[in-house]
């Protein structure tokens, strides 16, 4: 198949098409705006292969993902494109406004007239595949699991967006029969993640010697779900699931904030150690917390594994072992991202 990946330039979309190339027979072409959390580094292993394409534009400019449509010709549109950092949300929510609602819009109207003009069987294969997040069902107590029955409930302006663009997708399947899948997926790790993000923020800082910020006490829980994980899951979507439904994706790793950063300070400890030989936790801080930070989620991925056949690979112990050593071994990559991009700046406490 051909498959045409918005935002396969950033964390899960390069995952996905590394995945691709490198395990399938399928075409992909990236199409991807470049923002702060893109590069094109991450898809340097697969760049040279005769069945990828990479096209800079962006989800919000009808004509370019139009003309890129057109030229490609996909059975597939795998949606990742978004701004996703919630403490970016809480200082400028308008970008993600702009990007998740307006550029998800954009992307439903251009792929309903390309698939409107399909004949026979390449307008049956064709699938409009919406790649979203947990955080839009809200907060969980203590004891139970979102699943694809849970009512939207979301409390930033990050969920709020993605919330919104899911919306659009499915009424966009009920009312002009697109056929639409959404995912909604848990907290992802794994390479290549933006040092923003909590495991590579702690694994940077850690390594810098510089204080590890951990938010309130630290006992917000999340579902954990390796990267590579994540992309099986959405290609075996894409390839099988029901069109107008959607699946949750998690990892059945439900962890404590704190828990996540010890392991990873366990694991500095032991495959580089400080020079002053006291460990890495000795690092940590605890800081002002985010404004309405949602206490717990935690996914039922029971759907996608009873219908077709998903299961995360992964659990937290060897993937965070994977993702710490990749770190390690990559030094190079994400030491120019956090200079050229301040990627491990403090943001999201909402000041005036």
């Amino acid at each position: 198949m051909r498959i045409f990946v918005t935002g396969g330039a950033g964390f899960i979309g390069s995952a996905l098409v590394r995945h691709l190339i490198e395990t399938t027979y399928h075409s992909v072409c990236n199409f991807d705006k470049l923002t702060y959390a893109g590069t094109l580094s991450t898809v340097e292993s697969v760049a040279d292969s005769d069945r990828y394409s990479f096209v800079k534009g962006d989800i919000c400019d009808a004509a370019a993902v139009r003309g890129a449509l057109n030229e490609f010709n996909p059975d597939v549109i795998t949606h990742l494109a978004a701004e996703s950092h919630v403490d970016r949300s809480i200082d400028g929510p308008g970008a993600f406004i702009e990007t998740n609602l307006v550029g998800t819009y954009t992307m439903l109207a251009e792929a309903r007239a390309y698939w409107s003009q399909l004949d026979g069987e390449a307008k049956a294969r064709f699938r409009f595949h919406h790649i979203s997040t947990d955080e839009v069902y809200g907060s969980l107590g203590e004891t139970g699991l979102f699943t694809e029955e849970t009512a939207y409930d979301p409390r930033s302006p990050y969920s709020a967006s993605k919330a919104g663009s899911d919306h659009l997708v499915s009424a966009w399947g009920h009312t002009f029969g697109l056929p639409v899948l959404i995912t909604n997926c848990s907290n992802n790790y794994g390479p290549y993640h933006f040092p923003e993000k909590l495991i590579p923020l702690m694994i940077v800082k850690a390594l810098a010697g510089e204080d590890l910020p951990v938010y309130g006490k630290g006992d917000q829980v999340r579902d954990w779900l390796f990267v590579e994980d994540h992309v099986r899951a959405l290609h075996t979507v894409f390839e099988r699931g029901e069109p107008g439904r959607s699946y949750n994706i998690g990892g059945n790793n439900e962890k404590q904030n704190i828990e996540v950063v010890h392991a990873v300070c366990a694991i500095l400890d032991r495959l580089s150690p400080r020079a002053d030989g006291k460990p890495y936790s000795s690092q940590i801080a605890y800081v002002a917390d985010r404004p309405g930070h949602d206490k717990r989620y935690a996914i039922d991925a029971s759907r996608i594994r009873d219908e077709l056949g998903w299961e995360p690979a992964e659990t937290f112990e060897t993937g965070i072992e994977k993702t710490v050593r990749w770190y390690l071994d990559n030094k190079p990559w994400w030491q120019a991202i956090v200079a050229e991009r301040k990627a491990d700046q403090r943001r999201g406490l909402a000041a005036a």
